[in-house]
């Protein structure tokens, strides 16, 4: 669990190359783009179309995934509460770092408490979080269900599945939604081109 606050006697040190020395020299501006919304919602379908347009497009991206995370940095956290906020937590900070590198930190993750969304938020001091709602209805996430965890939540043998015995918190002021448009979902590639837009208009993908 985290330790946050606990370690005393610790300086900063400040590296000799700057931030703005980085994102020079990859013609970007480092940032996070946070991929939210229930399970089967197409956050991890945006997020590696939206690297590979951004890899053809000469910018470097980088994909933190829920589910990827949780075989190494988080695997010792499980689902009750306070391992999730932990969870996101830790995401948040490692998101922080590689945007300081200058990335386009891409992280996807159901992430369903609010208040630990905004706390990730509030670590980027300089504003560059972008947040991004998969605002797609729960039927239609149980209906594709690849993994097939609806059907055990549904059978009582998950506990604590987001959606189902356990809340999703949505946005209240997220930077970008992606909803279905007449009962029909988005492309990968719509989605990921309404999202390299908005970081082409935002200055993000410097040339």
């Amino acid at each position: 669990m985290s330790t946050m606050g606990n370690s005393t006697n610790i300086f900063w040190q400040e590296s000799p190359v700057g931030k703005l020395e980085r994102q020079k020299l990859l013609n970007q501006k480092g940032c996070v783009v946070w991929i939210t919304g229930l399970s089967g919602s197409g956050k991890s379908t945006l997020a590696c179309s939206l690297s590979r347009e951004l890899c053809t497009r000469g910018k470097l991206s980088y994909i933190l995934d829920g589910d990827n995370l949780r075989h190494g940095l988080n695997k010792d956290l499980g689902f009750k509460a306070e391992d999730r906020t932990e969870n996101i937590r830790r995401v948040g900070e490692v998101a922080k770092l590689f945007a300081d590198a200058g990335l386009i930190c891409i992280a996807s993750l159901i992430s369903p408490y609010r208040k630990d969304r905004d706390a990730c938020r509030t670590m980027l001091t300089d504003a560059n979080f972008i947040e991004v709602f998969m605002n797609m209805p729960l039927e239609l996430c149980e209906e594709r269900d690849s993994k097939g965890l609806y059907k055990l939540a549904r059978a009582g043998k998950i506990k604590g599945f987001t959606g189902i015995d356990d809340p999703y918190e949505p946005p209240l002021n997220c930077e970008i939604e992606i909803n279905q448009k007449d009962g029909v979902c988005p492309t990968p590639g719509a989605m990921a081109g309404e999202l390299v837009s908005y970081l082409e208009d935002k200055g993000y993908l410097q040339d």
